[in-house]
């Protein structure tokens, strides 16, 4: 579907891609992975067609659209959420608008036997192939759906994107590409901004999908669910596994195994071959061996070790000072902006070394609470109390946005540096991958990892027995993540981890405090215990609104009923006896066909259910998707087919 071919990038005389070639097929799911700084992005843009390469093409078919969601970008602050998310159908909107035209046209007109009126008729039908195939004008449930996937409730829907945060406007652009079912869908860090829920309804979404997806994401287990092939960008070239990213790790442990013996073997023979050269290089009777050898030598494709494995990030937190058994106690602790209530009521109690998760949707107070334990918020109610001696090292959500972008890394580091600690400085900066020349780079050059591992270093200048670390896995690459998760587990301090990446929240946190609808809840037990229980709640609720609903629903009809016949025998003449059964043979049977269509939905919905079960266990195969795909075509058809039956049954009674 899409070639790209002989791809070469060079900045600055350094080569980023180097002639790279690849083909993205219909229905891929590629991971784009690689270290910070190694071009996932740029291969992004290029795609996308937002940056031209040095070299090279990428071929892409007329026909085929793309939608490309970037890290960072500029909003729009004229419409609504609606609205802006309804932008999608732009496409739709016109072809109705040219269609009106048409129809206008058609309407004023009477050389029926015209060519050009032909012509008029021929376009017209064309177009409403075209609308038909585009899902016609029925998207608002659509667009709304999608927002509500993406974490916002009915109320946001008419509210200015602009009272929104750069996150949730974030999501809006996403539900705008969603919508728009572009042929290839380019996804750059799409779960930075989204919770927990979210990225699950993102995974559900992405298993129906019916075109191609190319990824770059730090997350885990998002790229396992989602992604069927990884595509690794190392020393300019490219890597590519018809796998996920798990069985990738191990295959490219297994390649860079491989790539070490070559590379072991090509420097014996470079060395035996430079001997010999230096050896035999001033005696005549081996004159035309040793031009040989030279010719050979330099005829040589040196092989490359992969410099991701030659400088790892060395990290581990200063042993924590003694503090008071219990570093936070709150009681009743509350927080309101206006009416507004963000949360109430929370009693919460940390132990020294406990490790907890905070989590929830975005909105929900997790910050909050985090700057309340800050005293950055001072005006919260309830009883908020630190331990004897605790010391606090925080890392903020946006701490590697708010780094000055004038100063190079180094004195990034020794600006806030005090004491001793200045004589360290290059060897943590060499810790964190900042060595050499590296450290002389100018923050504004750095990617958006290399920013969070800068942000990083300052938790390292001062010893602290209580960390709360705010999102610390934004922009950071796998190894990265890694090695922060271990050095967390090893610090013998309290930490506070405001996260919704579940794999490295996972085996990290025992205990997961949830926060929404303006309380805190205490979840005992690491985040997939937390995650079976929440699903196994949402699902008795789920059952328990429905009863509860349909309980409603039928003592609503049954009063309408009769409210509506007291109405009617007072206004309308008495029926006869032969009318007044007919009315009743029709009201039976569209109540019938209303139960029907119900028995229809719940047993398609079931069917998805068990569709999207065989989907998380890791099934992907095509016939299981067209299945997919059938059964959400044919719920839709069924719940067009209750509305009619439901008002036809409203109308008779």
């Amino acid at each position: 579907m899409i070639s790209v071919e002989n791809l070469t990038v060079e900045f600055s005389a350094k080569a980023l891609f180097d002639k790279v070639c690849y083909v993205i097929n219909k229905r891929d799911r590629i991971a784009l992975v690689g270290k910070n700084g190694a071009g996932k992005s740029t291969m992004l843009k290029i795609i996308a067609g937002l940056q031209e390469p040095t070299s090279g093409k990428v071929a892409i078919p007329k026909d085929v659209t793309i939608g490309y969601l970037p890290q960072h970008m500029i909003h729009n602050d004229d419409t609504t959420v609606k609205d802006e998310a309804s932008k999608a159908f732009n496409r739709i909107l016109e072809l109705q608008q040219r269609l009106e035209q048409l129809n206008q046209a058609l309407c004023e007109r009477t050389d029926y036997e015209s060519e050009s009126y032909m012509a008029l008729i021929e376009e017209v039908s064309h177009l409403n192939e075209q609308l038909e195939m585009q899902g016609g004008g029925n998207f608002d449930a659509e667009v709304e759906k999608t927002l509500m996937g993406l974490g916002f409730v009915r109320t946001d829907f008419t509210r200015p994107t602009n009272e929104f945060s750069g996150g949730w406007r974030m999501r809006i652009e996403l539900a705008k590409i969603l919508l728009q079912r572009p042929d290839v869908l380019l996804l750059d860090e799409p779960t930075n901004h989204l919770d927990i829920e979210s990225i699950q309804w993102l995974e559900q979404f992405m298993a129906g999908y019916p075109g191609a997806v190319v990824l770059v994401s730090h997350d885990r287990k998002f790229l396992d669910t989602v992604t069927k092939r990884t595509i690794e960008i190392s020393l300019g070239k490219i890597y590519d596994y018809k796998a996920n990213y798990s069985t990738y790790v191990e295959l490219r442990k297994e390649r860079r195994e491989q790539q070490l013996r070559a590379y072991q073997n090509q420097q014996k023979e470079i060395a035996d071959t430079e001997a010999f050269i230096e050896r035999f290089r001033y005696q005549a009777t081996k004159a035309i061996q040793v031009q040989s050898r030279i010719k050979q030598l330099a005829k040589i494709e040196r092989i490359e070790i992969d410099e991701e494995d030659t400088s790892a990030l060395r990290l581990k937190f200063p042993p924590a000072p003694h503090s008071g058994s219990y570093p936070i106690i709150m009681e009743g602790v509350g927080k309101s902006y206006g009416n507004h209530v963000v949360f109430s009521g929370v009693d919460l109690t940390l132990n020294r070394g406990d490790k907890v998760a905070f989590v929830g949707k975005n909105g929900e107070g997790k910050t909050t609470l985090v700057k309340c334990i800050m005293n950055d918020i001072t005006d919260y109610v309830g009883k908020l109390q630190l331990g004897h001696q605790v010391k606090i090292g925080y890392f903020a959500q946006n701490q590697a946005s708010l780094l000055d972008e004038t100063r190079t890394v180094f004195e990034t580091i020794d600006y806030v540096a005090v004491g001793d600690i200045r004589t360290k400085i290059r060897d943590i900066l060499g810790a964190f991958m900042f060595g050499g020349e590296a450290s002389d780079k100018k923050v504004g050059v750095l990617s958006g990892g290399e920013r969070s591992r800068l942000a990083m270093i300052r938790l390292l200048l001062e010893p602290v027995n209580l960390l709360i670390l705010d999102e610390p896995t934004n922009h950071l690459d796998m190894r990265s993540k890694d090695v922060l998760k271990q050095a967390i587990k090893e610090f013998d301090g309290t930490v506070i981890v405001v996260s919704h990446d579940r794999e490295f929240l996972d085996g990290l946190v025992d205990k997961v405090y949830e926060f929404g609808g303006g309380k805190v809840r205490e979840h005992l037990g690491g985040i997939y215990d937390f995650l079976s229980s929440k699903k196994m709640e949402s699902l008795r609720e789920l059952e328990a609104q429905k009863a509860k609903a349909s309980d409603n629903q039928k003592s609503l009809r049954s009063d309408e009923s009769v409210k509506r016949l007291i109405d009617d025998s007072k206004s309308v003449p008495e029926l006869s006896y032969e009318e007044r059964k007919e009315q009743q043979r029709k009201i039976k049977k569209a109540e019938r066909l209303v139960e029907l269509c119900e028995v229809a939905i719940a047993e398609t919905e079931k069917a998805i259910a068990d569709v999207e079960a065989i989907l998380a266990l890791g099934d992907t195969s095509q016939e299981l998707f067209d299945k997919y795909a059938a059964l959400k075509a044919q719920l839709e058809k069924e719940m067009t087919e209750w509305e009619e039956a439901t008002e036809a049954y409203e109308a008779l009674v």
